[in-house]
């Protein structure tokens, strides 16, 4: 028989043969004579049936379906004995078919019963048939006979039938529970009883759990009560206590499968009462000794402290009584709440009053909480301490301590995984990596496996001999050396798992020899649910199931792998597969993707592979454990301080924390655990009384220690009020595995919450809400428990439980009430001191299914960033929607002492969030505010309002500051100095809290925080808010908008990738010779800066071709070449590095641009050759002179005396013709009164011994005409105002002019239009003056009057007007003054004496006089230039007696050469004369 039973089996007695009845026996016997007959005559009647046209179907049933043989398991080769031991190893011989029935059970002796009389029946038909073959009968007698044939086969196709639905395989199934159990939460010393029912067949076996511990009733007699009756199983828990919290299990199992089903039982104390840390104890009789057992633990061990290598022994008195002399306790050791057995480590005694622990050989993986448990059979007594193991002296100064829990995995026949935990010594300087030893067991040397040090936790280490049995060591190193060896690990068999499990049977030194029959091959399966497991850049692991499909025979496993991306398999275990569902596979490239998939074979081949892994990339996947949060110190005793700390975030494979200690102002951090601890909470021992430390923690993993974690504030030790912690580890809760060990902390309760209100109702349930407690205690609220009762005619009832796990929100929805039903409700609060008191009843309400349009309050109403103007309001919607659903919000606001009728709306347009920034406060006014929710109906009922809101300011308020660091890491940084321990920093996007940091990353160190942006983008814009918890309402807030968000990438990309500013970009000038000049100026550079000059992504260097030049005083940087070739048309860049910042400036020079930079440079190499004798610095060049005189000039350079200089006109030598002067490098060449004649092309000639140079200038054509045109304009320019003058034949219109000469083009004009000359309108020129004469003029000759230059350009026209009022003389006036100058000559007049030319040596006086007539006495005014002279001591002019003009000039200088003119003026008319005052002084004239 086959050693697999099934564990179910096994506590049946009547399982196996021996136990079987006679009765079975004997039908079994019967069974098989009959069956080997049955088979023979079955193959005779086969052919006679189907002849006769009866069904056959029942010759064909399997005789495994009759055979009480189960069918033929996976064969075993263990020997089972009648108790179902293993008592040795089964040899098979292969001789024949005959099975070997090994027992059976009561359904398969019932089974068997049945088949025996079936066998019977069946037998009683078949002989029937055959002596029907043999007799002769009538026609009439067969056609009865098949008849009756027929019936009776029929009855027995029936009664298979029958048979086939009563089969056993049919009616098994698996534990179905039909009602499960329900959690509870009861009152300390109450009772509770958990009860299911539960259906399956056979018969599930049902086993109770108290956190995945079986309850056994014996240990606790009276605690436990287990019933099972008809499928119904109950728990009964006596007398609760705090230990009965706890999460209970209930697991029902049979052949065909299990399940299981939770409840948890919360066992609550009431406020006031003393928490006990142990269970009460258990009175009543204990049948076996008939008395109550009192046990006391005295004299217990405290803290203890030790080191690597010493011994230690930790014991405590035990006082029994009643003293029973041979009653002996149980006496339990546990570490960590892992019991102890006795070892080379440990070594344990009970002396009858005294139980001791000892530790012969202390290491780090010793240090924990030890528990020292004494269990009677009335109740248990524990005592626990904590014990520290610091590192023994290092063997070299510096070196790290040493790892710890060296372990052994994945254990196989040529390998195996060593896994360690880092030490929390590393000496002072980082560890650089460990080195793993291997020893035989049997010997005493130690190899070592790795020659490089290793920085992960795990090593694979190869190179085993299968069968040989290893243990373990690993040293840690740092730069100033080895630590000492860790603990050995525990021994280890190289040899491949599957064989590992079955050599774990005994040897008994028996071989039992039986008997298996042959079974033909069959190739496996494909393996199922193959996946990589665990992936470093050592190894990659692999596991796997086997395949359903696999045959009777043992199966083993090829391994195959490929490069992602190829479809070339390699097998990697060629020489022989493995057993065992998991591998290891080595010697894979790191970085390289893989693919794998195995392969099962047996005797009978190889099969399919199975489906192929997704690509692995090898390498380690694992990261350091980011570092633990804000870490807040808590006082406890006079030695020790409570330490909690912030988890590591998305840390992965977290091993646990090591916390660090120093004396304020050492600097100097001490281990406060030599072994991780998983907890966030730690009680540090050892301390000084009364010095202030800090503390840091640090996270680890396989992958290395992270960083520390921010500094705690200082603390000073000395006790807490109300005592303290007295172990090292606080429990989360201060329960671990059910055991209560201490008081956490003495702390205050919170405060009942108020202002219960009802957020929606429907039929059977209410939702209600509150309002936190103004005073939360010693800690932070971690829930609420609701309460209700009904209150039926004003009476209200008794108090039931609404909710039995606490809920976080302040709002909870009440189940199971009844409709119309009155009711009130109570909450309490709980944090970690405990279960606070009620809150007061709430008003009655009725629960009535709402059915308004409207929708229901909006509630928990918070009020943040409180400024003396500003504030935030938070809101959540209404749970009651209304008819349609919510589409905004309308925030009221009244001052607090207010009426109820001075609500005012503080929005007029609903908005949509949940949120709400008010800016309408007076500073100093104390508010409250509300919340009103509506739909399409309408506007629903506003919530309950705020607490009164002061509007201020508060002194050391602070706002958030956005900063971008040297890398260009954009962060909102938040500072706050009335932090408290227990203040927390809380970051909010949309004011709704940021816990996904995959776009925030949140740093917080003291009294500061920032929230970081991972990658700024579009997905950032919103609202940003910090808020400080356990604070007066510290907060501030931050819009990020997308104009901001573009400002601040502008700027991150400037530090990130930071920029020289430059004053100029790159530049090319041109300098002597013609050589080329590339540069630029950086406006701001160090002396480390450093140029690359770059020439078509070629770097240039400096050279013949290539001069550079750095001036690092004016940031200039200039590079120089003598000339362009072809080759160097393309780019060119300077590229400036100064630090981290850079910057490139690059010019193009290529097409046109290239070839006319190269042109010109070719031109100025010429120049410079040519300027290296005499030379034109400026070429011939005409200059016309205001008062029209033709100079030909240009300007020579690097002349000397002998230097020739020689002019040519067309040619011809122009000689001394005294206008050539050579002064200063100058050439003049002077032409007075240019005409036709002058036209040609002039050459000079500038030689001497040097060499020469020639200048020339064409004044022919365009030329000429382009020096006249120049000429005219001067002419133009020159020219005075269009006047007019009445003469004796008509009048006159006049302009004088500067010079005048012949080429000059005039044209007069009359409105507009180009006269028409005649005699009576003549024009003409006297002198310098133009004039149009009109003789006889009429009324026709009014209107506008022009004269018109000609230059080639634009020309210039003078005008005059003989039309209009004012200073304008009208045609008809001039007319009648005309008449009058006829009939009269009373017209104003100069008689005379005025010369035409005056010359007068300078320094002399002038006195010129004339006579004027005239009547009425004319207006005398004198002119020069054109321009009035008033006046004074230099110029003296007189009228005297209405006929003599006298005019004085005291003092003749030459300023007071030009032309001057006197204008008389009458109603009859005007009339002007003028002269010429020519000043010469006494040298000149010499």
């Amino acid at each position: 028989m086959s050693g697999s039973i099934p564990f179910y089996q096994k506590q049946h007695r009547h399982y196996d043969r021996c136990y079987r009845s006679k009765e079975v026996e004997s039908a079994v016997s019967q069974y098989q004579s009959s069956s080997s007959s049955y088979a023979t005559r079955s193959r005779a009647s086969a052919s006679l049936s189907a002849s006769r046209g009866l069904s056959a179907s029942y010759s064909g049933l399997e005789e495994s379906r009759l055979s009480p043989i189960p069918k033929r398991a996976k064969p075993t080769y263990l020997a089972m004995d009648k108790e179902n031991q293993i008592i040795g190893y089964v040899v098979p011989i292969f001789r024949g078919s005959q099975e070997y029935a090994s027992g059976l059970s009561d359904t398969e002796e019932a089974r068997m019963k049945e088949s025996a009389g079936y066998m019977a029946r069946r037998n009683l038909f078949t002989s029937g048939l055959e002596m029907e073959r043999t007799e002769q009968t009538s026609r009439k007698v067969s056609v009865r006979q098949s008849a009756e044939h027929i019936s009776l086969s029929k009855r027995i196709y029936e009664n298979e039938e029958y048979h086939k639905c009563m089969n056993e395989d049919s009616l098994m199934h698996a534990p179905e529970f039909v009602i499960k159990p329900r959690s509870h939460t009861v009152w300390e010393k109450q009772c509770v009883r958990l009860h299911c029912t539960v259906s399956g067949w056979p018969d599930p076996r049902v086993v109770w759990y108290k956190n995945n511990v079986t309850i056994d009733p014996m240990a606790r007699p009276g605690k436990y009560k287990l019933q099972s009756s008809y499928n119904m199983h109950s728990l009964e828990i006596d007398r609760c206590d705090f230990d009965d919290t706890a999460q209970y299990r209930v697991s029902a199992m049979n052949s065909r499968g299990e399940l299981s089903t939770f409840a948890s039982v919360v066992v609550k104390r009431f406020k006031g009462e003393v928490e006990e840390a142990l269970p009460m104890p258990r009175h009543g009789i204990v049948s076996e000794y008939g008395i109550t057992f009192e046990t006391h633990i005295v004299d217990g061990f405290g803290v203890s402290f030790g080191r690597e290598g010493e011994t230690m022994s930790l014991g405590a008195m035990v006082i029994i009584s009643p003293n029973l002399a041979r009653y002996q306790p149980e006496v339990q050791w546990y570490r960590d709440d892992v019991l102890l057995q006795p070892s080379k480590w440990c070594q344990m005694h009970w002396s009858g009053d005294k139980a001791t622990l000892t530790l012969t050989h202390l290491n780090k993986e010793d240090e924990g909480l030890y528990t020292l448990r004494i269990t009677t059979k009335t109740k248990y007594e524990t005592y626990s301490a904590y014990v520290f193991v610091r590192d023994a002296d290092a063997e070299v100064e510096g070196a790290p301590g040493a790892p710890l829990d060296v372990t052994c995995q994945d254990a196989s026949k040529d390998y195996v995984i060593v896994t360690w935990k880092q030490p929390a010594v590393d000496g002072g300087n980082s560890i650089l990596g460990y080195f793993v030893d291997r020893c035989e067991v049997g010997t005493t040397h130690w190899s070592q496996c790795n020659d490089t040090p290793i920085k992960f936790a795990r090593f694979p280490v190869t190179g085993l001999v299968e069968g040989r049995s290893y243990t373990f060591r690993v040293r840690a190193v740092n730069k100033s050396g080895m630590s000492r060896p860790s603990r050995t690990s525990e021994v280890v068999a190289a040899m491949d798992p599957a064989d590992r499990t079955r050599s774990s049977a005994p040897w008994t030194g028996q071989i039992i020899v039986t008997e298996e029959e042959p079974a033909e091959g069959v190739v496996p399966g494909r393996p199922k649910e193959l996946e990589v497991t665990e992936a470093t850049k050592n190894y990659v692991v692999l596991s796997w199931k086997a395949p359903g499909e696999r045959g009777h025979e043992g199966i083993m496993y090829y391994v195959e792998k490929c490069v992602s991306g190829t479809d070339s398999w390699q097998r990697v275990n060629t020489e022989i597969p493995v057993k065992s569902p998991r591998y290891a596979l080595f010697d894979l490239a790191e970085g390289k993707a893989y693919r794998f998939r195995v392969r099962c074979c047996n005797s009978a081949g190889v099969g399919e592979p199975s489906e192929a892994t997704e690509a692995t990339t090898v390498g380690d996947k694992l990261d350091i454990p980011s570092a633990p949060g804000r870490v807040v110190p808590t006082r406890n005793t006079d030695t020790s301080v409570v330490v909690s700390w912030e988890a590591s975030r998305n840390a992965k494979e977290l091993v646990g924390y090591y916390i660090e200690a120093s004396i304020v102002g050492s600097n100097t951090f001490e281990p406060c655990n030599n072994k991780p601890v998983k907890a966030t909470r730690f009680v540090c021992h050892g301390l000084v009384t009364g010095e202030s430390y800090v503390f840091r923690v640090k996270a680890l993993n396989a992958a290395g220690l992270s960083e520390c974690s921010q500094e705690s504030e200082a603390i000073k030790v000395k006790a807490a009020i109300g005592g303290g912690i007295p172990h090292g580890v606080l429990p989360e809760g201060g329960v671990t595995n059910g055991w209560l060990f201490s008081n956490p902390l003495t702390l205050p309760s919170p405060t009942p919450p108020y202002g219960i209100s009802v957020l929606e109702c429907v039929r059977d349930s209410m939702v209600l809400a509150w309002k936190q407690p103004t005073f939360i205690g010693g800690a932070d609220i971690t829930g609420y428990f609701v309460d209700y009762r009904e209150v039926i005619n004003g009476v209200p009832g008794k108090w039931h439980e609404a909710n039995v796990k606490a809920v976080s929100d302040r709002a909870y929805r009440v189940s199971d009430l009844k409709e119309n039903r009155k009711y009130q409700f109570q909450v309490r609060a709980a944090n970690m001191a405990g279960v606070g008191i009620p809150s007061l009843p709430s008003e009655t309400f009725i629960c009535e299914e709402w059915t308004i349009a409207v929708p229901g309050p909006p509630h928990d109403l918070q009020v943040t960033e409180v400024r003396a103007n500003t504030l935030v309001l938070l809101f959540k919607p209404p749970v009651y929607q209304g008819r349609d659903p919510v589409n905004g919000f309308y925030v009221d606001i009244k001052e607090a002492d207010a009426e109820e009728e001075a609500w005012r709306g503080v929005n007029e347009k609903a908005i949509s969030t949940n949120y709400m920034k008010i800016k309408i406060l007076k500073e100093g006014v104390t508010y409250v505010f509300r919340v009103r929710a509506q739909n399409k109906a309408g506007v629903g009922k506003a919530s309950e309002p705020t607490e009164p809101v002061l509007a201020e300011t508060k002194p050391g308020t602070t706002e958030i500051v956005v900063d971008i660091d040297d890398d260009g890491v954009i962060s909102m940084n938040f500072a706050c100095s009335n932090l408290t321990p227990d203040s927390k920093f809380v970051w909010s996007k949309n004011y709704k809290e940021i816990t996904d940091e995959t776009r925030i990353t949140v740093a917080t160190s003291g009294e500061k925080s920032k929230a970081i942006f991972n990658m700024p983008a579009e997905d950032d814009i919103g609202i940003y808010s910090c808020a400080v918890t356990h604070t007066n309402g510290e907060s501030s807030s931050y819009t990020l908008s997308a104009e901001e968000l573009k400002k601040l990438l502008e700027i991150s990309h400037d530090h990130k990738f930071p920029i020289i500013p430059l004053k100029t970009e790159l530049a090319v000038e041109l300098q002597e010779k013609g050589r080329i000049r590339f540069w630029l100026q950086a406006e701001k550079i160090s002396a480390n800066g450093k140029i690359e000059y770059v020439f078509n992504d070629n770097t240039l260097s400096q050279g013949e071709k290539y001069k550079m030049n750095f001036n690092k005083d004016t940031g200039v940087i200039e590079m120089i070449m003598e000339s362009l070739l072809q080759e160097d048309e393309g780019t060119f860049t300077f590229q400036l590095q100064d630090g981290k910042a850079t910057n490139q400036s690059s010019l193009v020079l290529i097409g046109e641009v290239f070839k006319g930079l190269q042109k010109e440079s070719e031109f100025m190499c010429k120049e410079w050759h040519r300027k290296q004798g005499p030379h034109f610095v400026e070429y011939l060049s005409y200059e016309v002179t205001p008062e029209c005189c033709v100079f030909l000039k240009c300007k020579v350079g690097n002349i000397k005396k002998e230097t020739v200089a020689l002019w040519y006109k067309d040619g011809r030598e122009v000689k001394g013709d005294g206008n050539l002067t050579f002064t200063e490098g100058v050439l003049n060449l002077e032409i007075a009164q240019i005409s036709k004649k002058d036209a040609g092309v002039y050459e000079i000639v500038m030689k001497d011994d040097r060499g020469k140079d020639t200048s020339t200038l064409n004044l022919t054509e365009q030329g000429f005409r382009d020096l006249m045109n120049e000429m005219f304009s001067h002419i133009a320019n020159s020219s005075t105002a269009l006047k007019i003058q009445s003469t004796e034949e008509g009048i006159r219109l006049y302009s004088f002019v500067s010079y005048y000469n012949e080429a000059l083009q005039v044209t007069w004009h009359h409105k507009d239009s180009a006269i028409a000359f005649t005699d009576r309108i003549k024009s003409g020129v006297v002198g310098e003056q133009l004039w149009l004469q009109i003789t006889e003029p009429t009324e026709k000759d009014k209107g506008k009057y022009a004269i018109e230059f000609h230059d080639g350009k634009g020309g210039l026209k003078r005008t005059v007007e003989l039309a209009g009022q004012g200073e304008t003389t009208s045609a008809s006036q001039i007319l009648s003054g005309l008449i009058l100058v006829l009939l009269f000559s009373d017209r104003a007049r100069v008689a005379g004496g005025l010369p035409d030319v005056v010359t007068i040596q300078e320094l002399k006086a002038l006195n010129l006089t004339c006579n004027i007539s005239g009547d009425p006495v004319p207006e005398v005014v004198w002119l020069k230039n054109e321009r009035e002279i008033v006046s004074d001591d230099h110029y003296i002019m007189k009228f005297e007696s209405g006929k003599y003009a006298s005019f004085t000039i005291t003092t003749v200088n030459t300023t007071d050469s030009g032309k001057y003119s006197i204008l008389v003026k009458n109603k009859y008319g005007t009339e002007s004369a003028d002269f010429t005052i020519s000043v010469f002084s006494p040298d000149s004239k010499k």
